[in-house]
């Protein structure tokens, strides 16, 4: 009889030490879980992070919950002294560590889907579908011509497991949120909605990757409007063009018949060419006032434009640049 409480005591010092020591002493880490995980690869990423990670009582207890059934997607955080049932009462439980999902400019929807798909669960096809489909976008008051007004490059806050849909949803608010009062009455001063001024933001940022050029620039194209002058941009036309885009815009491709081409059509464009940072969008409603009218990339290729007033000014800017090309060997 004492052998037999002896065995059960000693069964029972050993299962208390096996469940009271830590999963890990490492600091903490992180694991993204997939709805094809079992708790075996579970467990096989928590070893793969920490070596010498004792799982053994954390398998034991998700056995004991059905685990394998229950699978709850998402990024875990496992901190150091955590004990298996703390482990497993967050995975189980779906206790989630959020994760910082960054979102850039990007020219297209498949570019941005691709972006997204890389920080979260979503796949990038889900995302294509949804920011394409016409009856969709219109339940939420977009087209797929101005789905570039809908999102704002930022960073957020959001759980690696949310949904296409959940996300489209945030990321609609956060827009909203953006265009606070400040930015719709200085969008009014100006004379533009906030869509127009998205537009002219897509525009500018193509044409320029210098920040410090882009209220120059803008201030340009409103100079343009003020005079009625067609914007004459170049990044328009090669929207206008789809598919790949050309090196150079040439005399041809300012024929394209499209609402898009700014040197047929006057006035700005229907709608964004591509999502736009925050920067672009405060350089219009921050717009340079100045004289100028023209614009020519610099001929040293430095990134940097020369600009003018004077049309005849402008040809010889033009002029240059175009010598440039051709001796660089740019067609």
């Amino acid at each position: 009889m004492k052998k037999g409480l002896s065995l059960i005591a000693t069964l029972l010092l050993f299962s208390a030490c096996m469940f009271n020591k830590p999963v890990s002493d490492c600091p903490d880490y992180r694991i993204f879980i997939r709805p094809d995980d079992t708790a075996d690869s579970v467990l096989r990423s928590i070893i793969q992070s920490d070596p010498l990670a004792k799982t053994k009582a954390l398998k034991f207890i998700l056995d004991r919950r059905d685990y394998d059934s229950h699978i709850r997607t998402g990024c875990y955080t496992v901190k150091s002294g955590a004990l298996p049932k703390q482990v497993a009462d967050m995975l189980t439980g779906g206790m989630q560590t959020p994760v910082r999902l960054t979102i850039n400019s990007t020219r297209t929807v498949g570019q941005m889907a691709r972006a997204i798909a890389g920080q979260v669960m979503i796949d990038s096809a889900s995302i294509v579908n949804r920011l394409s489909d016409p009856v969709f976008l219109d339940s939420i008051g977009y087209t797929p011509a101005n789905v570039y007004c809908m999102i704002i490059p930022n960073t957020y806050e959001v759980y690696w497991n949310i949904s296409a849909d959940a996300l489209i949803s945030r990321l609609v608010r956060e827009r909203d949120r953006f265009w606070n009062r400040e930015r719709q009455d200085k969008a009014g001063s100006i004379g533009l909605t906030p869509q127009q001024v998205t537009t002219l933001a897509s525009i500018i940022e193509e044409e320029t990757a210098k920040n410090d050029e882009l209220p120059i620039v803008a201030g340009l194209y409103m100079n343009r409007l003020h005079r009625n002058m067609p914007l004459q941009a170049d990044p328009t036309v090669v929207f206008a063009l789809g598919g790949e885009r050309p090196k150079r815009v040439l005399k041809v491709h300012l024929e394209v018949d499209s609402p898009y081409n700014t040197y047929r059509y006057p006035g700005l464009p229907p709608a964004p060419i591509r999502f736009v940072s925050t920067r672009s969008i405060d350089a219009v409603l921050n717009y340079s006032k100045h004289n100028y009218l023209y614009m020519c990339a610099k001929e040293d290729f430095s990134g940097y434009h020369n600009f003018t007033s004077s049309l005849s000014q402008h040809n010889a800017n033009a002029a240059r640049y175009q010598r440039a090309l051709s001796k660089a060997g740019i067609k």
